[in-house]
């Protein structure tokens, strides 16, 4: 078309693409929320019950065990986790194996199966004798509390192994060798250099892990440790209100999940964002500044 046509019959009109496919999506995704809502609204299920049942006083009990036994299990997990990585990247072949067998043990064997392990841990081992240190029957130092943490704690550090070895992975060697070059220690080369840097891979996989880990402390219902899922069970065996005491413990659940996440959230912008760091913006300073050649003399 000339220019004088386009001239003569105007800019031409914009036609707005039509996503019907998105419309239709929608319309489905509402459809099922409102039939949704009308089967839970015609279930039988006393709803008023539920928000007294959340302040019980054992339920109360069961979100503080769970939040401990959570918080305390990762928390041993990441230091196992960080020294049986260190040791998986070790030059010495004895530590490398004995890494490599730790990880294969306790990310191989179930949870559930862990716990129950520690807890009947009495009935191959009557007595925990260390010399100079304990002498002690083995269901007085293995309680249910105690059987659940030690389950928990050392399986998570095996992948909390792998997810700090991909962390340190990640990070260029030329760092490390810039590091030595100066005189820095291997350890303060891992603590001022490799590790700041690491903790961007580390953080996301981790905060999923804790998720999971305050999840999977319902396991410890098995052996009667008082966390949410048993305190639920405690309450719904007196008034049989066994979906009004779930849904009660669902909402303690979805609590501890959502803090969790928004701490998660914290820390990667903490750690993830290096642009907004004080030599991120000294470098961005830096390439504002006109290049000068200095003269030939």
């Amino acid at each position: 078309m000339a220019d004088s046509e386009v001239a003569a019959t105007g800019p031409l009109p914009i036609v707005r693409l039509r996503h019907w496919g998105r419309w239709v999506a929608a319309a489905i995704i509402l459809a099922l929320l409102v039939l949704l809502g009308i089967a839970l609204g015609n279930a039988q299920i006393a709803w008023d019950q539920v928000p007294d049942f959340v302040f019980y006083k054992v339920m109360a009990t069961g979100l503080l065990n769970t939040v401990v036994l959570a918080v305390l299990s990762q928390a041993v997990a990441i230091v196992l986790g960080i020294v049986i990585a260190l040791l998986r990247r070790s030059a010495n072949p004895v530590a490398r194996w004995f890494a490599a067998g730790y990880i294969w043990i306790f990310r191989g064997l179930p949870v559930l199966l862990q716990i129950l392990l520690w807890y009947n841990l009495a009935l191959v081992f009557p007595v925990i004798d260390v010399p100079f240190l304990v002498h002690e029957q083995t269901n007085v130092l293995i309680s249910a509390f105690t059987a659940a943490f030690l389950g928990l704690a050392l399986n998570e550090s095996a992948y909390m192994a792998e997810i700090v070895r991909a962390g340190l992975n990640s990070v260029d060697s030329g760092q490390t060798e810039a590091a030595k070059s100066i005189g820095m220690t291997p350890a303060a080369t891992l603590r001022r250099v490799v590790l700041p840097q690491a903790m961007r891979v580390i953080i996301p996989p981790t905060g999923n892990d804790f998720i999971n880990m305050l999840k999977g402390t319902s396991m410890a219902s098995v052996i009667g440790v008082t966390e949410l899922i048993h305190a639920a069970n405690n309450i719904s065996s007196n008034n049989l209100l066994v979906m009004e005491t779930l849904l009660a413990a669902a909402v303690w659940y979805m609590v501890v999940v959502t803090v969790a996440g928004v701490g998660q959230h914290y820390l990667e912008r903490a750690f993830g964002q290096a642009d907004r760091g004080p030599l991120a913006r000294a470098g961005k300073a830096l390439r504002g500044v006109p290049l000068v050649r200095s003269a030939r003399v």
